[in-house]
């Protein structure tokens, strides 16, 4: 699998799951940002222009570590997304950080408990993720936090830039794949409301499992 740029026989299947995971929602005033812990820092630079356009006061960045980020990320997904903040002139007090995060569950599960623990009450907030995420943030926060008022957006420049700035064609393309599987099962499981799958979604899918592109598939 050549690693950039994206193989032209995948181009049209990778810009369907690449499409469908954004929300296209138009970003509206929150009480708070939440970036959501990943591989890509992405997530703080665009948690940084939300701040720094007035759209919520406070930023919570939430996430541990897992297999994908450990080595990008050494002292953890939240902590590194922190220091960014900082260094863009994001205020210490405008900052918090949950650590133990390990999944997308855990991070709307563990955030709202540490905004209790820190007297926050906030009725809505604006989701950032990675781009091919947006879509598994949405469905999982309004499973498990319905009454937030959400939307969901992310650092989002186009695929080519994005692959070229992660630096790993078939990384970002097997992380397409196993968010897209995620969506149907994690709903069967209870934590996340269910998301429709056009059959152009369902097809681009299937077509990059036959590919290969499966090393984050859940066996």
């Amino acid at each position: 699998m050549a690693s950039d740029p994206i193989p032209s026989e995948h181009r049209a299947d990778v810009l369907a799951l690449w499409n469908y995971h954004d929300m296209r929602h138009e970003v509206r005033p929150a009480d708070i940002v939440i970036g959501l812990g990943s591989h890509d820092i992405g997530v703080a630079v665009r948690a940084v222009e939300l701040y720094q356009a007035g759209i919520a006061p406070l930023v919570l960045f939430t996430g541990a570590n897992a297999p994908t980020t450990i080595k990008r990320f050494p002292r953890g997904e939240a902590v590194h997304y922190r220091e960014y903040a900082l260094e863009h002139a994001v205020p210490d007090e405008a900052i918090l950080i949950e650590t133990k995060a390990t999944n997308t569950a855990e991070n709307f599960e563990l955030s709202r408990v540490l905004l209790d623990e820190e007297g926050v009450k906030a009725t809505s907030a604006v989701l950032v993720s990675r781009p091919y995420q947006e879509r598994r943030a949405y469905a999982t926060c309004r499973k498990l936090w319905p009454e937030l008022d959400i939307t969901c957006t992310s650092y989002r420049p186009p695929i080519d830039e994005y692959v070229e700035g992660i630096g790993d064609t078939s990384f970002v393309i097997s992380m397409l794949v196993g968010d897209t599987q995620r969506m149907t099962l994690f709903a069967d499981a209870g934590y996340a409301i269910r998301q429709e799958v056009p059959a152009d979604v369902a097809a681009a899918y299937e077509h990059l499992i036959d590919a290969g592109y499966t090393s984050r598939l859940i066996r």
